[in-house]
Formats: C-alpha cells, structure tokens, sequence
C-alpha cells in the first residue's frame, strides 16, 4: 500500500434526489460505555467522547447507485494534478450561545489552527485551502439543533457562501454526541445549500474533546466531502471504499490498534488513514488511491 503522509495537524450522499449526511459520532461500541446526556439534562456543551463514529455509511444499493452514475458522469484528467494546484476557498461560520470557548464561540487562533491541520494533512494532494472569511452568529436554538435537517437548512441557507468550489464548514454543538457530518460531491448539482462540513466546536486544535481535539474531526469529513467512503466500508467484501490501496477492514478502529488486520486479504487494517475512526494521534495519512480519487470526484463534481 501506498501512503501519504504528512503529520503536523489532524483531522449528502445523494441517490436521486435523496440527500443523506455523513454524521461523526461517539457511537462507541457497548464495552465503552453510554456518552448520552443524562435523562432530562442538557447536552453538555463540552463534550468528553469516547468513541469516534460516523453515519456516512452508504448501503450497498445506495453505494451502488453513486458509483456507477461516478463512473458516467466522471471526468478523468490526462495527467495527476500538482500538488497545491487546486484552491479551495474556505467559509469558517462560527454558531455559538454566547461569548467564550466554552460557548462555542471560537477564537481566531483555533480556527487559524483548524486550517493549518487541514493544510498538513493535505499537503500531499491536489488541494490548498484558502481561508477566506469567518462569520459568527450568536443563536442558541441553532447551536445545539444543527442536527435537525429543518434547523441546518435554515441555517446554511442563512450562511452558506461561494459555489460548488467553497468549502463552507460549520462549527458547533450537535445534540446526540455528533462529531460531524459532510456532504458527498455528487450531492451539490441537486442540493447545493446543503453542501459543507458540519465539525463539532471543541473538536478543533485545542478545544476540549479529547482524544478528538487534534483537528481531524475536520480532515475526516473534508475526505468525505471531496469524495471518499471510510476506509470500512462495506467491511471485508469488494469493492470496499472503491480504491484499491487501501486494504480491507471489517470495521472501525477505535483508539490505536497497532497491527489490528480484520480481513483475510492482504495488508493490515490502516488504522492510521484520516478515514478511519481511530484517535486524531493515530490518524496521519492517505493513500494514493484516496488521493486520485478525490481529485477526481473534485474534476467531475467540483
């Protein structure tokens, strides 16, 4: 297998007309304990998660479906793109419940520290990310509802800015333990206001939810908005995450598994690719195969 790797920062699925969302949460399994808020308490502003999970877990019908229209639909360039040669601007919306951190109301420097992780985990790609403008909106209702499809709706049709090329993300604090959600590519053309990344507010460099305050929250979901499934899915039976040089993994690795192999096929389980669901420490890279994908979901779709 071949790797990408660069380590000095971390981390709508459309069928038709439906959207899906991608959805990071501490779905632990049962052996790592309950992370619901208490019965009738608010969900606490400061999460302590102890599991990475996502919902962007396509079924085989629907991967299907998206795979095959990719394969009419895509655009296949002559040459691989330079690395740094394709500009992403970026829309940093900060939605917070008043002043402070603690509030979900970050400071510049977190998320000056958020897009230096993406920058490092994305170095060795195609794509650069260019912070173009950060707005920030005191709303309580939408702080912690954003999970709501009616209230992230509402809200990015509020903010959303730029074209099928921006990448708009969305802090805050989704109920339910949610990491963070994303959109596919391929969903733009029918759902354009929907398209962008959803990252929990204390998932990025220095905020408080650790082992996920690295900012791979944020890498994680970018992969699946420029185009890639987990390195999971669809568990040991082909065509897996549909690139090749990722070996096969039966599930999600949780924490740092060194040397976990889940598959009889070739290879261990890459516990260490930014589309897995391991700590922000372990993730560091992604492959070849990812990184031509992505490239190409972002020719055809982008």
């Amino acid at each position: 297998m071949s790797s990408v790797v660069r380590r000095s920062g971390r981390f709508a699925v459309v069928v038709g007309a439906l959207v899906a969302l991608s959805g990071c949460s501490n779905n632990a399994p049962e052996s790592q304990g309950d992370t619901q808020p208490p019965a009738g308490g608010e969900q606490p502003t400061q999460q302590v998660l102890e599991a990475r999970g996502c919902r962007v877990n396509p079924t085989h019908e629907e991967m299907a479906d998206m795979e095959r229209r990719y394969e009419q639909e895509r655009v296949v360039s002559s040459y691989a793109r330079p690395n740094g040669s394709v500009n992403i601007p970026v829309y940093f919306h900060v939605i917070n419940k008043g002043t402070g951190v603690a509030n979900g109301d970050l400071t510049s420097a977190m998320i000056a520290n958020q897009m230096n992780v993406l920058s490092a985990a994305y170095a060795n790609t195609p794509f650069k990310f260019t912070w173009m403008e950060t707005t920030r909106t005191t709303n309580a209702a939408w702080f912690t509802g954003i999970g709501n499809a009616t209230t992230e709706r509402a809200i990015k049709t509020a903010l959303r800015k730029g074209g099928k090329n921006a990448l708009n993300i969305y802090s805050a604090a989704p109920s339910g333990g949610l990491l963070g959600w994303a959109t596919f590519p391929s969903s733009y053309a029918s759902n354009p206001i929907m398209d962008g990344v959803v990252i929990l507010h204390s998932s990025v460099p220095g905020g408080s939810s650790a082992p996920y305050n690295l900012g791979d929250t944020g890498t994680h979901e970018v992969g699946h908005w420029l185009g890639l499934y987990h390195t999971f899915q669809g568990g040991c039976a082909n065509p897996g995450d549909s690139v090749s040089d990722t070996p096969a993994e039966a599930s999600a690795a949780f924490g740092c598994p060194t040397g976990r192999n889940t598959c009889s096929a070739a290879g261990v389980d890459p516990i260490t690719n930014f589309m897995d669901y391991t700590d922000d420490s372990c993730m560091n890279s992604f492959t070849a195969g990812q990184v031509a994908r992505m490239d190409s979901q972002a020719l055809t779709y982008r």
